[in-house]
This record gives C-alpha cells, structure tokens and sequence, in this order.
C-alpha cells in the first residue's frame, strides 16, 4: 500500500497535509502534521461496517479554533504540573499557568498540539507508516533545554495503530508525551460512551485535588470505589460516584504491570457494534477521561455537537506533576539519553 497525501491547509505559512494510512484489517486513520493529530479512524464492526469512532473536525480551521486537544500529540509535558513551576537540578523553572488554580496543562497553550510537524509517509514492510519530527527550543514554555521529538504512527494488517515516541535534549529536563484521542466505538456521532464495556488492568489511582486537579500525592485503592474497572463494566455504570465529585472520569490509573515493557493494559468494547479497542503501552500510567466538560458547544465531523460523555480518552503517560512528587516515577530526561515510550491501539471485533 502507499499513503495517500492531500493538503490540509496553510498553518504560519507552512502547508499542512493530511495522510491517509490503511490496513488489510479494514483500519483506516487519517492524521494531519498540525499537531499530529488523528483526525479520522475508521473500524468495522461484526458485519464489517466502518465508522469513523475518533472525535474532531471536518476542517483544518476546527481545529485552530480552541478544542480539548482532539486527537493531538501532547507534551512537552502531557496533563498537569501543579502551581506552573517545578525544580531541577538546583533551579526552578516557571511555566505558563493555563490550567484551573495556576496548573500548567498540557505544554502550555502553544504546545506541541498546536505546531506543524515535519513530516515522511513511508509504507514499509507492507505497513503504512508516518513519521513526524518536531524541535522545541529551549525556554519553549519555560522548559530547559532544546528537545528534538519524533514520533511515529503506524497501521499494520491486524489493525494495530502505533505510536512510537522518541526524544533527546541538550540539557536536562522533563519530558512526558501522549496522544489525547477521544474514541466512540459506536462512531463518533452516535451519542454518549457511557455503556462500553471497559477494563483497566490498575489497583491504584493517584487522587487530585478537586479545582487543579493536580495529584496530591498519595495513591488510592480503587477496590470498592467507582474507580475499580480491574472487571468489565459500563464505563457510566458507576459515573455519578467518583470521590472526586466530577460526575465522570478524568484520573490518573497506576498501572499493574511493570512499565518498560510493550502490555497489555486496557480494552474497550462496544456492544452494540462488537467493535473493541485494546490498549497497550510501555508507560507506567493511563489517564481515563470520559470528556464529561463536553457541552454541545464544539460542532464535530458531520455538523455533529459534541456533547457530554460523546467520548472517552485513554491517555497512556507518566504520572501528572511527577517534577514535583519525588515519589512518583521520574520524568527527568538527561542530556545524552533517549526518552522512548510506545503505545499500541489494536482494533477488531467479536
């Protein structure tokens, strides 16, 4: 197969294109270098009937509009370090402010969602793939260090869509990349997610403080609180009971299995359509969000508004505000080392 490229439109005067990766699974994703984001991906379900189950827009100009980073790569520091600073090495560094209480969210407002990525379709092997690179300079939202970022998504014949993250710097810093994908295995327009079926393979959650939603720094069992999916249920069966008070899910899951290692962590599925997402990552954490913020205001792909719960996100990551919780597992990259993490979407059906 070979990727099918077409322009996208013109972001700071350089083109933006999308490109379109397909699989003998019936998989197909579109992505865009602006941002990195996946714009589109289609699934079959039983009978072999595709849906677009990714939530965004139709348009480039969507999604220069402000949006709760649909389907964008995210960093350099993906979810929340807490009152925007954090030390290392002897120094502090401060950060833009952009999320509730004084948190820094996502890399900041011009973060990685918003940069128009260099980008290679290459098919090899039979597999369809897209590679992106990306420099942020040094001081870019107040990080140290010049990080060179790439990224590389892949499409193979079992349907498994891949993303490969890699990074160095030229000095010491903190680094922490996702993918902010809002799935609806349904297909994006079809309503609210609340009765997929979800599992994650996590004991523990790290508990936020209910404004900034920063972790305060402990872990919390989910044995008998809404949090417990370590058995399949409805994602909305126990929505209205999180401690957090949120009415839905947005937390940080301590993943059972040793991170390092490609696994298995996490499945979705749709009963209505057979069709199921399986997760799997090297990261040592996954955040849910069951996009409950939504309020109808956003108009998606089709003239469709998004509302409530109309997805869900499984954010694989490091734990949020690691620079600040010695405890947590680091997010510290030195000069000279290669930060790698990757993470695997693997679609099919029963």
């Amino acid at each position: 197969m070979t990727v099918a490229q077409e322009k996208f439109g013109i972001v700071d005067g350089r083109e933006v294109d999308i490109f379109t990766l397909s699989s003998a699974s019936g998989v197909r994703a579109r992505l865009t270098n602006y941002g990195g984001i996946i714009v589109s991906l289609e699934v079959p379900d039983r009978a072999g009937r595709p849906a677009d189950v990714i939530l965004g827009f139709d348009t480039l100009d969507g999604y220069l509009q402000k949006h709760p980073f649909f389907g964008a790569l995210v960093g350099r520091y993906a979810n929340r370090i807490g009152d925007g600073r954090f030390a290392l090495d002897g120094r502090t560094y401060t950060l833009e402010q952009n999320g509730a209480a004084g948190a820094h969210l996502h890399g900041g407002s011009h973060g990685y969602d918003k940069a128009v990525w260099e980008a290679e379709a290459v098919t090899e092997g039979g597999v369809d793939k897209l590679r992106l690179n990306h420099v942020s300079p040094d001081g870019d939202a107040g990080y140290p260090g010049t990080l060179t970022v790439g990224v590389v998504y892949s499409l193979d014949e079992q349907g498994r869509l891949g993303i490969e993250y890699t990074a160095t710097s030229d000095a010491n810093t903190v680094v922490n990349l996702t993918n902010h994908a809002y799935f609806n295995l349904a297909g994006h327009g079809s309503g609210d997610v609340l009765g997929h079926m979800l599992w994650i393979d996590a004991d523990r959650v790290t508990p936020t403080d209910p404004v900034s939603q920063v972790p305060d720094g402990t872990l919390l069992k989910v044995e008998g609180t809404a949090y417990d999916f370590r058995t399949p249920k409805p994602i909305g069966r126990d929505a209205a009971n999180t401690p957090d008070g949120f009415g839905g899910y947005d937390i940080n899951y301590v993943l059972n299995s040793p991170a390092g290692t490609l696994r298995r962590i996490a499945e979705v599925t749709e009963p209505a359509s057979g069709r199921c997402m399986e997760v799997l990552t090297t990261q040592p954490a996954v955040q849910l969000y069951t996009a409950f913020k939504l309020d109808g205001s956003k108009i998606g792909k089709g003239g469709v508004p998004y509302r409530a719960s109309a997805g869900f996100c499984l954010e694989t990551q490091h734990y949020p505000d690691s620079p600040n919780k010695p405890q947590f597992p680091s997010t510290v990259l030195r000069a000279g080392q290669v930060y790698r993490e990757t993470t695997v979407y693997r679609f099919f059906a029963r």
